[in-house]
């Protein structure tokens, strides 16, 4: 026993053995359940298609029900007529089918003479032709039947003797008796038995699940978790509401192009247009390939029927005019650009389920893997199916900044700021975005873990990252067409609605007072470190889209060596950027040092700390013995507009008002 602690002590530590015991067994449990999925999928199947028709046909049930039909009835109803409409649709099929049977012989003569042309023009008697003409032969001679010497010569001496002495067996041949009507009936139903089976179990579980939807709704909240019964049940509703809206929309679409299909088709002259209408509407539901293997059948049905190519001309001219149309313009009006999964979990989801339950999992991929992406945005256990499958950032907002400020690439993190700002405002960006993640850097640098070689890449990066959104201004634009980038709506989701909303109009220069119009009249600095000037760059920027030229300089300029040479002239306010609340004695001494150089001007701390309360940046401007004290890059703007004899504009918070009165 002792040799056994002994050696978990010296390997691996508990926790480490509890998480490796726990991946262990989560690895288990993730096979059992897909094992239980393959081996059960004649169980499975039925319900997930029954769970998917119970999202399109809820509307429905709830409109019947605010009629004052009983509920009862209203789902009985609507689930007989969702049914009637897809047997009406099985038996058209089935219909055509059987008619397209029946004229496949009529078109292999124009198929051949269609072949026989397009060898003529390739002129394809090389080494491919010969090659072809000897397999064709090889598989003839194999199906040849065996030849007179052991065919019909060997039956003509059967039950005679041979050279050898021996006979030769007579064949026998076993005849079934004709099969009774019974057999007839029997041969009949044998193979709807297995749909039939399938169809009813759908039917009841639709039944049971619309019937039984609140008490369903329960039981999931008391497995998502109980605690916080409001928010579960908010969730819950939300994502059975968004996904309805969502299949609605696909089945609405899906019909709407099989019927222009088959509409087209009919126009053409295709045979069995409505069957590939109907196939075209139901592809659609597979991602990527569905829409090209719907046009494959039409189009080789189109080269076989057509003497000439004019008819598979017009069939490829319909499916390429009709597709990117419904996919880049009506889906994402109806829907948005996609159904909120990434493109890697559509291809592996199609896998998995295609490998699991065949070609109906191919169909069935995308709305599965949509329900668990919904239920992984709003139930907090199943988050990991978001994180896994949806299309949103793995990272927040934030941390995206951050990481591509420490990977050197602010042209792109410049890329996805342009993508927000046809939402929303530069000095948005600015605060909830850009300043949070050098807020992340911050904390980085507290416990040690950013050196300083680093944190200067991060202020080279930001400087950048501003200079390229140098031509930006601070207005909140006209939402024509809102941004299809998921990293920049998530963007767009984080900011709150008490942000500060309205639109400024930039300072002329000749509006401004005379201490104002100088070269640069805004000066900021940085606090301590390369991160306080990587703030201090943004709101330079954010000054320069006001109209009112600014300075950075950086925290070197603070020294007693290097303040005497500092440049003022011209200058009307000076902005003191500082990422931590941390150091007031280092901020109380830089005011000093600057009331001593520039007596007569504004000095504004910028505590851009988070979660600052207006009471605590009081405390600190008063410690400081700063002129005013700002919480946000928008809050310090307002208070250099002010100062600048700019007129206040209505609707600000009490706290920006206060600031700027003391400014």
């Amino acid at each position: 026993m002792s040799l056994i602690t002994r050696k978990i002590t010296n390997g691996r530590t508990t926790d480490e053995l509890m998480a490796l015991l726990s991946a262990v067994a989560c690895s288990i449990l993730a096979a059992l359940f897909i094992a239980a999925l393959y081996f059960g999928r004649q169980i499975f199947v039925p319900i997930a298609l029954a769970i998917l028709l119970s999202f399109v046909l809820g509307p429905p049930v709830g409109l019947l029900q605010r009629a004052r039909v009983p509920r009862g009835l209203a789902v009985v109803g609507v689930v007989l007529l969702a049914f009637s409409v897809i047997f009406g649709l099985g038996s058209l099929i089935a219909n055509q089918l059987s008619q397209l049977a029946g004229d496949l012989p009529v078109y292999q003569s124009t198929m051949r003479e269609k072949i026989k042309s397009v060898r003529g023009v390739t002129a394809s008697s090389g080494t491919l032709e010969r090659a072809a003409d000897m397999l064709q032969e090889l598989s003839q001679e194999l199906d040849r039947p065996k030849d007179d010497k052991s065919g019909r010569g060997a039956i003509s001496r059967l039950g005679i003797p041979n050279g050898a002495g021996t006979t030769l067996p007579i064949p026998v041949e076993v005849r079934q008796p004709d099969p009774g009507a019974l057999e007839n009936l029997r041969t009949l139903i044998a193979p709807l038995l297995n749909p039939l089976a399938t169809t009813g179990i759908i039917i009841i579980f639709v039944i049971f699940i619309l019937i039984q939807r609140e008490d369903l709704r329960n039981r999931l909240i008391r497995l998502a978790g109980s605690h916080d019964l409001q928010r579960t049940t908010a969730a819950l509703d939300d994502a059975a509401t968004r996904l309805s809206r969502l299949f609605l929309a696909q089945l609405t679409i899906n019909a709407t192009f099989g019927v222009i299909i088959a509409a087209g088709l009919t126009f053409i002259g295709v045979p069995s247009a409505i069957l590939w209408g109907i196939l075209a509407a139901v592809l659609r539901f597979v991602p990527y390939i569905g829409s090209a293997i719907s046009a494959a059948f039409p189009l080789a049905l189109a080269a076989a029927v057509d003497p000439g190519w004019s008819m598979l001309a017009w069939t490829l001219a319909l499916f390429l005019g009709v597709g990117p149309i419904v996919s880049q313009v009506i889906e994402p009006l109806a829907y948005g650009q996609s159904t909120g999964l990434s493109p890697v979990a559509i291809v592996v989801s199609a896998t998995f389920w295609t490998a699991l339950w065949g070609p109906i999992g191919l169909v069935l991929a995308t709305p599965l893997t949509v329900c668990l992406v919904v239920l992984g945005r709003h139930v907090e256990r199943l988050e990991f199916l978001d994180v896994i499958f949806g299309d949103r950032p793995a990272l927040s907002p934030p941390e995206m900044f951050y990481q591509r400020m420490l990977a050197g690439d602010p042209t792109e993190a410049a890329g996805k700021a342009e993508e927000f700002l046809k939402e929303k405002s530069l000095s948005s960006y600015f605060d909830e975005v850009a300043l949070k993640g050098l807020l992340l850097a911050q904390a980085d640098a507290r416990r040690g873990a950013l050196d300083q070689p680093r944190m200067t890449k991060i202020r080279d990066a930001v400087t950048e990252f501003a200079s390229d959104l140098s031509t930006q201004d601070d207005s909140i634009p006209e939402v024509t067409s809102p941004t299809m980038d998921a990293e920049a709506a998530a963007a767009v989701e984080t900011v709150p609605d008490a942000a500060i909303s309205s639109n400024l109009p930039v300072v002329q220069k000749a509006d401004l007072p005379l201490d104002w119009q100088g070269e640069y009249p805004v000066l900021c600095l940085a606090g301590r470190t390369p991160l306080d000037e990587a703030a201090a760059v943004l709101f330079g920027q954010l000054a320069n889209a006001h109209g009112l030229a600014a300075r950075v300089e950086s925290a070197d300029a603070l020294s007693t060596t290097n303040i005497s040479k500092l440049e003022t002239a011209g200058v009307a306010i000076v902005c003191l950027s500082y990422l931590d609340a941390s150091s007031p004695a280092h901020m109380r001494y830089s005011v000093r040092r600057l009331r001593r150089k520039l007596p007569k001007t504004t000095i504004m701390l910028g505590c851009w700390a988070e979660n600052i309360d207006k009471e605590s940046l009081e405390e600190l401007r008063e410690v400081a013995k700063a002129d005013t004290a700002a919480g946000s890059l928008r809050e310090a703007m307002m208070i250099c507009r002010t100062s600048a004899g700019v007129q206040e504009p209505d609707g600000l918070p009490n706290h920006v008002t206060a600031a700027v009165r003391i400014a």
